[in-house]
């Protein structure tokens, strides 16, 4: 996303950044760590199963917690799982060891960094390149690796490929379980707020069939559709380098209505309140639902402009007769719920569906 259109608190999210590299690596199997517990600073998170699903399976790795003070630990043999904490600050690790000790979750503030990145650092490569080939063989590694893992900025991957655009990571993350309505730890944006801030209509569309919010807020109060709707009025008009982001943003924008508003057809506007922006307009709807405050924006403009001049609506029951006008426009007789005699119309005033059933029952006789 240009630098000058994007939010502040949507700039954060740099798509692209380079990840640091291992100056010495440490050889696979072959990972040196030695390390003393110290009870004043363990941060340990709950299992990814609950305690009374681990212990009827017997899965539950023993808790960093349990071993005693003094206890030292041998080499790391490899890390062989991985877990976001509960905050989403930050990431445990299931450490297999080459002594006798069972595999234990460990806090990543506790183990080198090489050995980290050594697991890390294909997964965030891929993610922020959106590459799904590599992201595949990663998840279908059967490594214990935690697709809701966080970066340092307590982000997942599927922040990363949404506001890159790729629907096949998208999809590949959300049937590995990836969390749809996640949101990150410094801002509050979902990945569907990522789709709609850096236009990409098509993951947004698709992430709101895997089940996202729409309706969503970050930490701003915004929903994507207010991100999308502020960033396309940031963006300026007639400017033909702007053309094909203001279309893509319109796209971005239909699809949120699409998903949070029932479209439903306005009899008239009652009453009005607010302004400016905020302006919204007490309608009636055709089908008889409760009557109801909309915004502004969502009213049909020239049921907006009619209400403004002080025109009046009626309700119409039926089309009796169709002539042509004066002008060579057709004309319809309509029959008002409210109004004794019925009245000649020119066909703009007159509901098109009235209209198709008086055309129907014509065709019927």
């Amino acid at each position: 996303m240009d630098a000058l259109l994007a939010p502040s608190h949507l700039s954060h999210l740099k798509l692209k950044p380079q990840l640091p590299t291992l100056s010495h690596p440490s050889p696979p199997n072959s990972l040196p760590f030695r390390l003393r517990q110290s009870r004043q600073n363990l941060l340990l998170s709950a299992a990814l199963q609950t305690p009374q699903q681990e212990a009827e399976e017997g899965l539950a790795p023993p808790r960093f917690e349990d071993y005693d003070e003094d206890e030292t630990y041998g080499e790391v043999n490899k890390i062989i799982g991985s877990r976001a904490t509960e905050d989403g600050k930050g990431m445990e690790y299931l450490i297999e060891w080459k002594d006798e000790h069972s595999p234990t979750w460990v806090p990543s503030d506790y183990i080198a960094k090489d050995v980290v990145a050594e697991y890390e650092t294909p997964w965030w490569t891929a993610a922020r390149k959106a590459d799904e080939s590599a992201l595949r063989k990663l998840v279908e590694a059967g490594d214990g690796r935690d697709v809701d893992a966080v970066d340092e900025d307590g982000r997942t991957a599927l922040l990363f490929v949404s506001g890159l655009g790729s629907e096949e990571c998208v999809k590949l993350l959300a049937e590995a379980g990836a969390e749809i309505n996640y949101k990150d730890k410094r801002g509050g944006l979902t990945p569907l707020h990522m789709a709609a801030g850096y236009v990409r209509p098509g993951v947004a569309k698709l992430l709101i069939e895997l089940g996202a919010d729409p309706e969503a807020e970050d930490d701003k109060a915004q929903t994507p559709l207010d991100l999308a709707r502020m960033i396309l009025k940031q963006t300026p008009k007639g400017n033909p380098m702007q053309f094909a982001r203001r279309l893509g943003l319109e796209n971005v924008i239909r699809v949120l209505e699409d998903a949070i508003f029932e479209f439903a057809e306005v009899q008239e506007i009652l009453e009005k309140r607010g302004k400016g922006e905020n302006v919204e307009y007490l309608v009636k709807w055709k089908d008889g639902e409760d009557n109801e405050w909309v915004k502004g924006w969502l009213v049909a403009e020239d049921l907006v402009r009619d209400f403004e001049a002080g025109l009046e609506y009626a309700v119409a029951e039926c089309v009796l007769e169709r002539r042509e006008g004066e002008s060579g426009k057709m004309e319809y007789l309509v029959k008002w719920s409210d109004i004794e005699e019925a009245t000649w119309e020119p066909e703009e005033n007159v509901d098109p569906t009235l209209i198709q059933e008086f055309e129907n029952d014509g065709k019927k006789l």
